[in-house]
């Protein structure tokens, strides 16, 4: 994620801090500070912050190890103003795996409340629960508290919050994914609204986890939808059959003229009619904004160009496309390149047979020929 620090690794996953963590921490010093006009105060009010991040750090990890026994590992873990995020290689398909990843979370928030409580109980820690504060009371008690706040808040079920994805794992048992999904996004997105009316009264920063867990649940939504219209579906069911490619000597001058010329961005470079690598629209910019206008385009492309094979899957296609970031993947058969496949196009194709299907339509539109030819802008 941009704009973010390293702060190490915990069992092989990067964690990192996003700097609006630190503009967090700042205004709550400040906050702390207005109300109390002490900077020893305003200071344990940061430290207890961190402490409590701390435990998020951990909720995530808890996610993430858990997904580590299914197979799926973690790219990373942030830290944000408005919590944590472990972001998985992929979310598991099967509803028992999600649902034991959903809850390794919380059940480490409590694991944490329990060990709390013991060390509390045995020292005679407690105070007086009205005595507690932001920056009052003891320290101990008050990370014990907010621990299982913790676990109640992100077990309610507002997807894609962890309570959420529960709900959709228990759905699915009977459901299905895909229709689960649906439930517990429109129950997510209902929760979300709750959070924007309570906290519009009482705590604005509820409004903003509002926003994020509404669009959150769309999203995933949109990604189940996706995936279950592409289920079955191959890469020559989606691939553009009609685009342009560059030879390696031609000029970044000649792709302009192409880019201009119609409504494709990103161009693949042949060499003996292979693909070396793919000319994309912000590096043609970036290279003309340098002054490289008569360079050849083998030195704006990117040589990250990985290819897919026509019969493949084309949900695993769309999967290693979003996993490496790519807008566009060439296709080969035979080890000759016969066809682009693009995230646009993709979104395309599953909007005309979502129509057709609507209509009740007998066949659908998820057949191309394949070309003999391709167009070159040689």
């Amino acid at each position: 994620m941009k704009w973010s620090l390293k702060l190490g690794k915990l069992f092989g996953i990067d964690v990192y801090l996003h700097f609006t963590f630190l503009l967090l921490l700042a205004f709550l010093g400040f906050y702390f500070w207005r109300a109390t006009h002490d900077i020893d105060a305003a200071l344990r009010g940061v430290v207890f912050i961190v402490a409590l991040f701390g435990c998020v750090v951990l909720h995530e990890l808890g996610h993430a190890l858990m997904a580590r026994r299914y197979g799926i590992q973690t790219r990373d873990i942030t830290l944000l103003p408005i919590g944590g995020i472990a972001r998985l290689e992929k979310m598991p398909e099967k509803p028992m795996q999600e649902f034991w990843v959903a809850l390794a979370g919380p059940a480490v928030n409590m694991v944490i409340a329990l060990l709390l409580l013991v060390g509390l109980a045995a020292t005679g820690g407690f105070t007086p629960v009205e005595d507690l504060g932001a920056t009052g009371g003891s320290f101990w008690q008050r990370l014990f508290v907010l621990n299982l706040i913790l676990v109640a808040f992100n077990l309610l079920p507002a997807f894609p919050m962890d309570g959420g994805r529960v709900l959709r794992a228990l759905l699915a048992m009977r459901l299905g994914r895909r229709r689960a999904t649906a439930i517990a996004a429109n129950v997510g997105q209902a929760m979300a609204i709750l959070f924007g009316v309570v906290g519009f009264f009482y705590n604005p920063f509820l409004i903003f986890i509002g926003i994020f867990v509404f669009l959150g649940a769309q999203a995933e939504a949109g990604m189940v939808e996706m995936q279950s219209a592409l289920a079955g579906l191959r890469v020559r069911d989606a691939m553009m059959t009609r685009f342009r490619t560059l030879a390696a000597q031609d000029t970044l001058a000649k792709a302009v003229e192409e880019l201009l010329a119609g409504s494709q961005q990103d161009f693949p470079v042949l060499e003996n009619d292979q693909p070396i690598g793919v000319l994309r629209r912000n590096d043609l910019v970036k290279a003309l904004s340098e002054g490289r206008r008569d360079d050849a385009v083998t030195a704006g492309m990117s040589r990250d160009c990985e290819t897919v094979d026509e019969a493949s899957s084309l949900k695993s296609a769309v999967e290693s496309m979003r996993e490496r970031q790519y807008a566009t993947m060439p296709v080969v058969a035979g080890g000759r390149m016969v066809g682009l496949l693009t995230l646009e196009n993709i979104s395309e194709m599953i909007m005309v047979n979502a129509a057709i299907d609507h209509q009740g339509a007998s066949h659908s539109l998820t057949t191309k020929p394949t070309p003999k030819n391709y167009e070159t802008a040689s």
